[in-house]
Order: C-alpha cells, then sequence, then structure tokens
C-alpha cells in the first residue's frame, strides 16, 4: 500500500495532456481524483482510464475562469470525498503572439485561466490543506528563452503563478501545507499542435534539450509529482523545478 493511499487530489486540466498524466499516475498510487476541465467526454475518458487501473475518480465539469464555478467544484469534491490533501493546478488557456498582435481579450484570458485560477483554487482549498497539504502549480521556463519573442504574453502570466506559489510557500509552510511548482516539457497535444505549426523552430527546441526528447506525460512528470508529493520530498518547499530535460537554467 502506497504512502499516498487513500488521499484526494483536485487536478485541473486533466483530460488530456500533462494534467491526465498526473491524474494517472497519483490514482496508481492509491489517490482519488477530482478529474476537473472543460470538456466532459475527456473526462470521463481520463476516469475511465482510472477506474481501468482499480483506482477512483471524479468527473467534474470546471470553466477555471469563473470564481463560482470553482468554489461550486471544491464543494463537490470535499462532499464526494471528505476532503482535499493535493491541489494540482494545471489548467492555462496559452497566450501566444507578439506584444503588437497579442489582444487584451486574449491576455486576459490567460491572466484568468492561470495565475487568478492558482490563486482562487489555492485559497478554497487551503483550509482542507492544512496539516499536511501538497500544492503543485504549473509554470514554463518560456521566461527562461533565448528569444522571448511571441512569448511575452504567456511567459508572464507564468511568472506569476510562481511569484504567488513562492507566497503561498511562505506562508502556509508553518501550517503544513508545502507549495512547489514544476515546468515541465511534456508530449501533450497544446505541445504537438505548436511543433506541427512550427517545425523549425520546434527543431531548434528539440535540440536545445540535453536529452534530445520531449517528456511522456505520466512516466517523467505524473511521476515526479508523485514523488513531490510523499513524505520523501517532505522538505521540499516553495520550489521551481524544470521537468525539461535539462534544458533551462532556472536562476
Amino acid at each position: 500500500m502506497s504512502e499516498l493511499t487513500g488521499k484526494v487530489a483536485l487536478i485541473t486540466g486533466a483530460g488530456q495532456g500533462v494534467g491526465q498524466g498526473i491524474a494517472l499516475a497519483l490514482a496508481e498510487r492509491g489517490v482519488k481524483i477530482a478529474v476537473t476541465g472543460r470538456t466532459l467526454s475527456k473526462l470521463e475518458k481520463t476516469c475511465e482510464l482510472i477506474a481501468a487501473r482499480g483506482g477512483e475518480a471524479l468527473p467534474l465539469v470546471c470553466d477555471v475562469k469563473a470564481a463560482d464555478a470553482l468554489a461550486h467544484c471544491v464543494a463537490q469534491v470535499v462532499e464526494r470525498f471528505g476532503g482535499i490533501q493535493i491541489l494540482v493546478n494545471n489548467a492555462q488557456e496559452v497566450c501566444l503572439g507578439s506584444l503588437e498582435q497579442l489582444s487584451d481579450e486574449t491576455l486576459e484570458a490567460g491572466w484568468q485561466s492561470g495565475p487568478m485560477a492558482t490563486f482562487r483554487l489555492m485559497k478554497l482549498c487551503y483550509p482542507h490543506l492544512k496539516g499536511d497539504g501538497c500544492i503543485v502549480n504549473l509554470a514554463s521556463s518560456a521566461a527562461k528563452r533565448w528569444d522571448m519573442a511571441g512569448y511575452g504574453g504567456y511567459a508572464a502570466v507564468k511568472e506569476a503563478i510562481r511569484s504567488l506559489s513562492r507566497a503561498a510557500a511562505c506562508e502556509w509552510g508553518q501550517e503544513g501545507i508545502r507549495t512547489n511548482v514544476i515546468l515541465p516539457h511534456a508530449e501533450s497535444p497544446g505541445l504537438a499542435w505548436w511543433m506541427k505549426k512550427n517545425p523549425e523552430e520546434a527543431q531548434a527546441f528539440l535540440d536545445g534539450i540535453p536529452q534530445r526528447r520531449v517528456g511522456q506525460c505520466e512516466q517523467d512528470i505524473g511521476r515526479f509529482v508523485v514523488q513531490l508529493c510523499s513524505d520523501g520530498s517532505r522538505y521540499v518547499n516553495g520550489q521551481s523545478i524544470g521537468l525539461d530535460g535539462g534544458q533551462a537554467l532556472l536562476g
């Protein structure tokens, strides 16, 4: 039996990609999973995969940009499972484009789905996380790119998540809540779309990864999150950790 058996995780954007990989990896260790996202069919697919491994999952349609929807989601999770010990803020609308081209609406969507959703969910889950809670927020190494052209908006919202996470780690650490950030490269539908649309840049991107490959959602990202939520990482708090095969130099 895993030390995580019986714990409850709320994971946003878990219908596919990295969120799904994290959900599957945690479920493999006995964690009950609240699978949230915008598309019910995708959420149900993740739940089916978890059930096939003997796990328990609850699909919850939720627009992370809506404060009321987030509050309702947390209430449903607590009602079904009795609490929340792990929060993974993964959902994010990507706001790419040059500063001149980037619209207010696109940047606002990135802000609301990223930093604001992360901020709101951390506060909503805070009472339930006290004692042995673990928050894992997702950011990006976009702000560490050699060329920031076209990535300013996306990098800005992801850096805001890092700042909020550091504050949570400092403010809530004494209450038994650990907050960390991962910056992953993974074989998600979003990355696959980007690589297909930008083949030359994608090749340069791959060439810049010392391991010369993109990570796998469950095996490389999900399993690391399992470690981060386990007792072996109980003194890891307030850190930003690159899961990118060694590409970014975080300073």
